[in-house]
């Protein structure tokens, strides 16, 4: 099952969205009635005559110190009277090919709350001049510049300045706040904790997700730096300059800074996120001792903010209208009180929400569950109980997939979840590609919530590296179909032939609710496109559960309530 490859961007908005946009652009730039007139098809024309009576738009390019031209708009709220300010909402792009223009649906709702809003194109991207840093310290630079423009400008309040952002824009927001306390308050829709273990997961390359990125951002654009950085990833070469450029990159090194300065920040994610790494957001929020909020939600990454950015309702929108509203004296989310701690939705219920204090008071206590010896030609035990030591299985490295990926496609399979859709899988047909391991039919709905981890012992046949990719699936064994609860991936590195590891790891956190008679099962493999193979091909990887030190599956396991 390949991964989608990179002639069609995932990130890519489709035709109709791309349209709407325009269309959008083009009335706020000329409020002429045949021009908001064409946001009928829409419905979107009174909004936008609305917006033409109460703010001005003009998209106002911003020249850097060393001549760069960042591509920036503007929205003002009209007839301020003389002295009065108001807050102000600074918008770095996501990592699209519109670049700002992305946000162009979420003007109204701010200028009814009283904002004036910035929006602009990261140096390198869509319209702006300059080469991609990523968001590095270069873009956080202009950051600051664009603030001391901004904050000379009549009518804005220097005391009430926040940032929303979805994805690359919710990185360079927080990173922008920890170097300017300019900023009093962040919405980080689809955001990064940690670049480096969004990159390298338990010492396996997420090669589409990385590959995928790289051809929207187009290498010609990229710094020296930046390409250099390319090769290096590509050649699976990871060294100091590496981990130095994923280091200054990630929110996680600035905790002090964002906790010195009491800095309020929301963050969104997705339980299946395949392009930023969900335990690390997890871990940046946990460490986090300012005002805090984090919702994960179902699908994948920039699925549910999208309709929100066009101008819709949509959860991660409307809760960072509410963040923005309590931190900075605006009205654009209705009034209402924002959430703090943890909010979820489980899969696959698109209306569910669950709300918790914290992280320790959302996760539940974890069951272990021992991993058996196979019988004959059916799937290995998995249950509770006793410690199961003394098996060994056999797992085939050839370079090819079972029937289980992480995902299809990326984004894509996420957002077909998140419209109630979830990728199925036949597990029976993994043959020899893979190895599971079987639960029995669960005796009522469970559900589970929080984190997982995953120990066994392996010995790879060759020497030198070698990689497995965990899956925990949901099994409707009357069907035969499943599909998929969580994964992780793990490589070993410079290992001698034979040599026997025992490996402790954790999967991916889920929230996952099962019905009565379902069954939980367990596949390692060795392969997945999704990640990058170490194992050298053909071989083969012995997996063990060896005296003291017992394979097992720990799951976040309960009754349905």
């Amino acid at each position: 099952m390949p991964v989608e490859g990179h002639a069609a961007s995932p990130f890519a908005l489709d035709p109709e969205s791309v349209a709407t946009l325009d269309a959008i652009r083009e009335a706020l730039l000329d409020p002429s009635p045949r021009r908001i007139g064409r946001l009928d098809q829409w419905g979107l024309a009174d909004t936008y005559e609305t917006y033409a009576e109460i703010a001005e738009y003009r998209e106002t390019p911003i020249i850097m110190a060393d001549g760069t031209r960042i591509d920036a708009a503007l929205s003002m709220p009209r007839n301020l009277a003389p002295g009065q300010t108001c807050p102000v909402v600074v918008m770095p792009a996501p990592l699209v090919a519109i670049g700002r223009t992305a946000y162009l649906g979420m003007l109204p709702r701010l200028a009814l709350g009283g904002y004036a809003v910035l929006a602009y194109s990261q140096r390198g991207l869509a319209a702006s001049t300059g080469e991609i840093h990523v968001a590095g310290p270069q873009d956080v630079d202009d950051g600051v510049e664009i603030l001391d423009w901004l904050t000379g400008l009549e009518g804005v309040d220097p005391e009430r300045i926040g940032c929303f952002g979805a994805s690359y824009g919710a990185g360079t927001s927080l990173l922008l706040a920890a170097r300017d306390s300019r900023v009093k308050a962040v919405a980080g829709a689809s955001a990064w904790g940690d670049l480096f273990a969004s990159l390298y997961e338990n010492d396996t390359l997420h090669t589409a997700a990385f590959e995928a990125l790289v051809a929207l951002f187009g290498e010609e654009r990229c710094s020296k730096e930046f390409r250099g950085v390319i090769e290096k990833i590509r050649s699976n070469t990871v060294d100091d300059e590496v981990r130095e450029f994923a280091r200054v990159r990630s929110p996680k090194e600035y905790l002090k800074a964002y906790n010195d300065h009491n800095l309020p920040v929301l963050m969104t994610t997705y339980w299946h996120e395949t392009i930023f790494s969900v335990p690390a957001v997890v871990d940046f929020f946990q460490d986090l001792q300012s005002p805090k909020s984090l919702l994960v939600q179902i699908g994948d990454h920039g699925n549910g903010e999208l309709p929100g950015l066009l101008g819709l309702i949509a959860k991660p929108t409307e809760t960072a209208y509410r963040w923005l509203d309590h931190h900075l004296g605006g009205s654009a989310g209705n009034g209402a009180t924002p959430q703090f701690g943890v909010r979820s939705e489980y899969m696959h219920n698109l209306l569910s929400e669950l709300s918790h204090a914290s992280w320790d008071d959302y996760v539940l206590p974890r069951k272990r569950f021992h991993l058996g010896a196979a019988s004959g030609e059916t799937d290995a035990t998995m249950a509770e109980g006793q410690p199961q030591p003394g098996w060994t299985r056999s797992l085939d490295a050839t370079g090819e997939s079972s029937a289980v990926v992480v995902a299809p496609q990326l984004i894509k399979t996420g957002l077909a979840e998140r419209l109630g859709l979830p990728h199925t899988y036949k597990t029976g047909a993994v043959g020899g590609l893979a190895l599971a391991w079987t639960t029995a039919p669960l005796k009522q709905p469970m559900r589970v919530q929080g984190e997982l981890e995953l120990r066994v012992t392996i010995a790879p046949e060759m020497a030198g590296d070698a990689t497995i990719v965990a899956y925990l699936m949901d099994l409707n064994e009357a069907t035969g179909n499943a599909r998929i609860i969580t994964h992780a991936p793990y490589t070993l590195v410079g290992r001698s032939a034979g040599e026997a590891t025992t490996l402790t790891f954790p999967l991916q956190p889920a929230h996952y609710v099962l019905g009565k008679g379902r069954r939980l099962q367990l596949i390692i493999d060795a392969h997945d496109p999704f990640f990058t193979d170490a194992n050298t091909t053909p071989s083969t990887l012995r997996l063990s559960s060896p005296e003291n030190a017992e394979a097992y599956l720990d799951i976040p396991l309960a009754p349905l309530s």
